[in-house]
């Protein structure tokens, strides 16, 4: 039994949501748990089924040493092999169990209780609707869609972590039983009828980050084959060790690969025409003759560069995030009087800059010139920048000298980010970074596909602005909000000449009408006006 070779960024997340934390208190909890995965065969011949197990086992293998999977017949036992190698795929140090008899917390699928000690939780979903119970089976229903599935498992999954660290997670608690319909957001479900997704034509779509939500909404998309159109993929990354902590669809081989080929690869069996695009989405637009956007999903990680993607004028955007507190998603168009996605992520007050924050981070506040030139040049970061750095930050060199002659970028998010520091003085330096848990992230990328599967089926036009939902709490009532407009003036959306601009580039257009598109208006008609006010 080991914790996985990225155990050092699930540490740095699960110091960010558990009171009293500490490194190796936090080791030795995991490694005396024995999660199990119970299911019979009617949860493995089911779609939605299938689809729940699959993301369940993804986000538990990320952060438990010991799994227990069960299948009660001879059914499930073929499904059983399959979620086998998922598991090793993520941590191929992990202890696998059939017998789930030692197990200290299992989540339960299908129809079946099964006669094993230990505390048991039952996941389930009908179509769109993520079911969840605390006291028996909750089945599984026979669509072909994967939200209320998705959902569930991340329902399941962050009560399993608020069992483990119960004490250390106030006001935590666990679920009762639970009807989420993610077509309203309201626990209170509505008809299971019409539980199946398409046909969908998304019409020329943009999925912008391929970080742990866009993971999440990549593992949706995969599952949908009744989707069709162009989906676009931007990002200009490659998949780091620690970006496995939570990011649901990458696996051990794919480190050092780039994002978008990895998702690309993942959804070649939709009916989707997907383009990938390594680049940043200032890159991609720079490179594109026609800034018409139809649909813009968005999965990035900062305030700044969602903006940037609203100062483009897409003419519908849906955007997912997660931050302490919650995860959500929210919609938005643009001079329509709501609030745009910029409104939302506006500063208030003082905001350090980038190269202030990381040599900060780094110990050396007075090093942030040297900090800001690499930031800029992405030039190597050499080893006696390195030895200052572990001087300042207590520890020792040779931790840090394996990441020697990357971009200082990397080696920030190696170092810092990815946990390496954070072990190595225990929780002492705290990452200034959010770094949310596996399965935070995936279900804001779950959200983020429902919404544009909706918003393509155009069951959209009254949504409220937002949606938000903590996975670390018992599930709220009222999940939406409805976030009113930037009123200082600061906006985009209330500038005249984006407005205009926005108007006259879908001027007669509406979304998907290929045959009323006026001529191509390119990247310079964008208004010349800075977005930093």
């Amino acid at each position: 039994m080991a914790l996985a070779n990225f155990f050092d960024r699930a540490a740095t997340a699960a110091s960010q949501v558990l009171a009293g934390f500490g490194v190796a208190a936090f080791s030795h909890r995991l490694q005396a748990q024995v999660v199990g995965i119970a299911f019979d065969g009617a949860a493995a011949r089911s779609l939605e089924g299938a689809a729940l197990l699959d993301l369940t086992v993804r986000l538990l293998a990320r952060l438990y040493p010991t799994l227990a999977i069960h299948a009660a017949d001879d059914q499930a036992r073929e499904r059983a092999a399959e979620l086998f190698g998922v598991a090793r795929a993520i941590n191929p140090a992990i202890d696998l169990q059939e017998d789930a008899g030692r197990a200290t917390i299992t989540v339960c699928v299908g129809q079946t209780v099964p006669e094993i000690a230990g505390t048991k939780m039952f996941a389930g979903s009908d179509g769109w609707i993520a079911r969840f119970s605390s006291t028996g089976p909750v089945g599984c229903g026979t669509s072909a869609n994967p939200f209320g599935a998705g959902a569930a498992a991340c329902i399941a999954v962050a009560n399993v972590f608020r069992a483990v660290f119960a004490d250390q997670i106030p006001a935590g608690g666990l679920d009762g039983d639970i009807a989420l319909d993610l077509r309203s957001y309201r626990s209170t479900a509505m008809s299971a009828k019409g539980g199946e997704v398409g046909p969908v034509d998304l019409g020329e779509t943009h999925l912008v980050g391929l970080g742990a939500i866009g993971n999440g909404a990549v593992w949706a998309l995969a599952r949908l084959q009744a989707l069709c159109g162009t989906l676009h993929l931007v990002d200009h990354e490659t998949v780091d060790l620690s970006n496995l902590q939570r990011y649901a669809m990458m696996v051990q081989s794919n480190v050092d690969t780039a994002k978008v080929e990895v998702a690309a690869t993942l959804l070649a069996g939709t009916s989707l025409r997907v383009v990938p695009h390594r680049a940043t989405w200032g890159a991609y637009l720079a490179a594109r003759d026609d800034w018409r956007l139809e649909r813009v999903a968005v999965a990035l990680d900062t305030a700044r560069d969602r903006v940037a993607v609203q100062g483009a004028l897409p003419q519908w955007i849906v955007n997912a995030w997660t931050q302490e507190g919650d995860l959500g998603v929210s919609r938005h168009g643009f001079a329509d009087g709501r609030a745009c996605l910029a409104c939302l992520y506006l500063p208030t007050g003082e905001v350090m800059d980038e190269d202030d924050r990381i040599a900060d981070e780094l110990g050396l506040p007075e090093a942030q010139p040297d900090v800001r030139r690499m930031l800029q040049t992405s030039e190597p970061v050499p080893i006696a920048f390195i030895e200052r750095i572990a001087t300042a930050l207590g520890v020792p060199i040779d931790a840090l000298r394996p990441f020697a002659g990357q971009p200082l970028r990397s080696f920030y998010q190696n170092t810092m980010c990815g946990g390496v520091v954070f072990r190595l003085t225990n929780g002492t330096r705290p990452v200034g970074t959010t770094v949310p848990m596996a399965f935070q992230s995936a279900l804001a990328g779950i959200l983020l596909v429902a919404d544009l599967v909706k918003h393509a089926r155009g069951e959209l036009n009254n949504a409220t602005t937002a949606t938000r939902i903590d996975l670390l709490r018992p599930l709220g009532t009222y999940l939406n909000d409805p976030r009113a407009r930037d009123a200082t003036g600061r906006c985009i959306c209330g500038d005249r000449d984006f407005q205009q601009a926005y108007r006259t580039k879908y001027r007669g257009r509406t979304i998907h009408d290929a045959e009323t598109r006026p001529a191509s208006i390119t990247k310079r008609s964008y208004p010349p006006k800075s977005l930093e006010r």
